[in-house]
């Protein structure tokens, strides 16, 4: 199959323009950078944000993998001037929750820097008292707006969960919290493992819009949202996880 020069030029038109949006971005006192005078996180208190909606979150985490993708990442995070800004207070522009798999390091799949994201990491992207806790704390103390659930290819834990026999030490607990994610997709056609990983996705966000006491007020108030996604190892691209 053979690409028009018209259509290459418009997608790397639409790519240059994500990233001189992006660029711009990274100069925001918002974005990455700030005033070091407001000090800590508990200087700032429950509701501190980082000023960036939602909608412009995930804009700006899309973008980020569209350069991630095509090998022209723009973020630095080993720039001695950001740790030195950052000392003292954190705002990040959204929070991510997927797995502890090391080929799925958020701040390099969307290309953000040191700060931009709040990440709770757990094999399969469990949903422990220990997760929720910490992404409470990132929308009360931290003021998120995004959670963001992502899932990913050929996921370990899924895999293990979708072969079922006996997970040995705590590995059971993994397994025995996917398995309503296998059950849900068994029998459907395609591969086994990627239903139950987008399956997976789709409950995890489910269960964080009606999570007590914190988060459902917050997603029901339209405060906070919460979006699934899922990461493609091979490729490198997000895809948004539509979640009824």
């Amino acid at each position: 199959m053979t690409t028009s020069p018209s259509a290459f030029a418009l997608g790397f038109a639409s790519l240059l323009l994500g990233c001189t949006s992006a660029a711009h971005d990274t100069q925001d006192p918002q974005h990455s950078t700030g005033d070091t005078a407001h000090g800590g996180d508990t200087a700032h208190g429950a509701g501190a944000t980082s000023g960036v909606s939602a909608d412009e979150a995930l804009r700006r985490l899309m973008e980020g993998n569209q350069r991630f993708v095509a090998g022209l990442r723009l973020t630095r995070i080993d720039e001695p001037h950001v740790r030195s800004e950052l000392a003292g207070y954190q705002k990040p522009i959204a929070i991510v929750v997927c797995c502890s798999d090391s080929r799925v390091g958020p701040e390099l799949v969307f290309d953000q820097g040191l700060g931009d994201l709040f990440v709770v990491r757990t094999a399969g992207e469990v949903l422990d008292d220990a997760a929720l806790g910490s992404i409470e704390y990132g929308v009360e103390h931290l003021g998120a707006a995004l959670i963001l659930v992502l899932g990913h290819e050929r996921c370990g834990a899924v895999s293990a969960a979708v072969a079922g026999g006996e997970a040995h030490g705590h590995v059971a607990a993994l397994v025995k919290a996917i398995q309503p994610a296998v059950a849900e997709t068994r029998g459907q056609a395609g591969d086994a493992v990627d239903n139950a990983v987008r399956a997976n996705v789709r409950d995890c966000v489910r269960a964080l819009r009606t999570s007590e006491p914190v988060l459902a007020d917050l997603a029901r108030s339209g405060a906070v949202t919460v979006s699934g996604a899922r990461y493609d190892l091979d490729t490198g691209r997000v895809e948004i996880e539509p979640v009824n």
